[in-house]
């Protein structure tokens, strides 16, 4: 299985790789997002750490459980090679009904089929009001025309 564009990439395929994993990130579908992984993915996700498809589609499955109306940006940072860095901003609720907006960073490596081997993220939230939302679109994929990151001045 290929998952394209695939490495080396250009400035071009890297930001058609973000906004591929942004948008299936955005769908909160598990198992469509784990299939975008080799099958003995390694993640660092925070102070956790993920291996393999299995447990990276139950990660994401506990993830969305718990931040709902979950919406997520990713902007490419760096590219080189087989490697892309990415920086990301996200806003969910929790079940109380307080929203937070989350600002991180990834770093990832695929493999020449285009699927990712390993992923390195550094993750900081705080809470936030309604009002100071910022990623606002129905849920799934963030339009075509909704400002990116840098538009938002994030």
């Amino acid at each position: 299985m290929t998952r394209p564009p695939l490495p080396p990439f250009t400035d071009e395929t890297a930001a058609m790789k973000a906004r591929a994993a942004e948008d299936a990130w955005n769908s909160r579908d598990p198992a469509r997002v784990a299939l975008a992984y080799t099958p003995d993915s390694r993640w660092r996700n925070r102070a956790e750490f993920v291996t393999g498809r299995g447990e990276i589609e139950a990660f994401l499955a506990r993830k969305w459980a718990r931040e709902l109306d979950y919406r997520l940006i990713k902007e490419v940072w760096a590219q080189a090679g087989n490697r892309i860095a990415v920086r990301f901003v996200y806003e969910y609720r929790d079940d109380s009904g307080t929203w937070f907006r989350a600002h991180g960073n990834e770093n990832w490596q695929f493999n020449r089929d285009g699927l990712m081997e390993e992923r390195h993220a550094s993750i900081n939230e705080y809470p936030i009001a309604e009002g100071e939302r910022l990623l606002l679109w129905p849920l799934g994929a963030r339009p075509m025309d909704h400002p990116g990151l840098s538009e938002l001045g994030l």
